[in-house]
């Protein structure tokens, strides 16, 4: 092998999540898989943004009946949600009904996720700028004229592929993303492959996910982290909506070591195809005392502005598995929460 071939196979391997089977060939369903979303995908391109979102308004209540167990989970998020709206008194149960409706619109904000992505690559840059308004977009610029980079920090909630593009395409800021690895591994190849040609860089979750996130940082650019959910299950454990589980220290650590700016971010969808973005605040990552103890406090604060931007819309919240310790089969519903 050449001295480049072995450069090029070097890169390629550095790209692959640790722990994958990479060698192995695929199987007939795991081809059926990305197929699945190659057809997926090149459908929604030719359907006008309007269809996409009535076909994911309708699909929305038949995904909640075809995925009964997946649909209780989000079902008990819902129920989470609701009662953290400023509107619903904290100790009054959520109406029961209104806990279905939010869950079947949960599926449809999710399917209306998905089609929007799939589109994406073929919206022109005018079109994605009128399709998101940014009110407090200077949170952002004002971290970059500091130039130690900038971390949004987001829920798995509206449409935040939209938001990247924009700024990737529109804005010209170079973006990079730290995403879970997938099943099959071809699936996680072909998305790593979508977003970049959404312009965005694609680091998987895992052992070198943090140096390749501080490189970003280090030259003044933007890192998008998902960070309600607890992938490894080696977070912190914060109070979450009144109820005690782990996140991610990622985002609180990274600001802490790099100066970056920690912004909560939220990516809202409005109809007609358009979408609200919500940037608050920086956080304050400033150095207190022992390392621990700040990514504590930080990951708290980011804790309570997360529950603050998903009580806004709910039913936007697209998080399908479990969070919380009662959750988890065997444990009491009640037993983790904050007095």
């Amino acid at each position: 092998m050449s001295r480049a071939s072995r450069r090029s196979a070097g890169r390629d391997a550095a790209r692959r999540p640790v722990g994958r089977d990479w060698a192995r060939r695929p199987v007939g369903r795991d081809w059926a898989i990305v197929l699945g979303y190659r057809a997926g995908s090149a459908a929604a391109r030719l359907a006008p943004l309007w269809l996409g979102e009535q076909v994911a308004s309708l699909a929305g209540p038949a995904l909640a009946r075809l995925m009964p167990t997946t649909a209780a989970m989000v079902r008990r998020h819902q129920a989470r949600a609701l009662r953290w709206n400023a509107s619903t008194p904290a100790a009054t149960p959520p109406d029961e009904r209104a806990v279905q409706r939010a869950t079947a619109q949960a599926f449809s904000s999710y399917a209306r996720y998905w089609i929007e992505s799939f589109r994406l690559p073929a919206l022109s840059p005018l079109t994605l700028d009128r399709g998101i308004d940014v009110p407090a977009y200077f949170h952002v610029e004002e971290a970059l004229e500091r130039g130690n980079g900038v971390i949004l920090a987001l829920p798995h909630l509206g449409g935040w592929e939209w938001a990247g593009f924009w700024m990737a395409t529109v804005n010209r800021l170079p973006i990079t993303v730290v995403v879970e690895p997938l099943d099959p591994p071809e699936l996680f190849e072909w998305f790593v492959r979508f977003r970049e040609r959404l312009g965005m860089r694609v680091v998987p979750l895992g052992p070198d996910a943090g140096r390749e996130v501080l490189g970003a940082l280090g030259r003044n650019e933007i890192v998008c982290l998902l960070c309600d959910r607890d992938l490894t299950s080696d977070g912190i454990e914060v109070s979450f909506g009144g109820e005690r589980t782990t996140l991610p220290a990622g985002p609180a650590l990274l600001a802490l070591r790099s100066g970056a700016a920690l912004l909560p971010t939220a990516v809202y969808f409005r109809p007609g195809g358009r979408h609200l973005g919500t940037v608050r605040p920086p956080l304050d990552a400033a150095r207190r005392g022992r390392l621990r103890e700040d990514v504590t406090r930080v990951t708290q604060q980011l804790a309570d502005e997360l529950a603050a931007l998903i009580a806004a819309e709910p039913h936007q919240w697209h998080l399908f598995g479990p969070n919380w310790p009662s959750d988890r089969p065997g444990s009491e519903p009640d037993a983790r929460r904050d007095a």
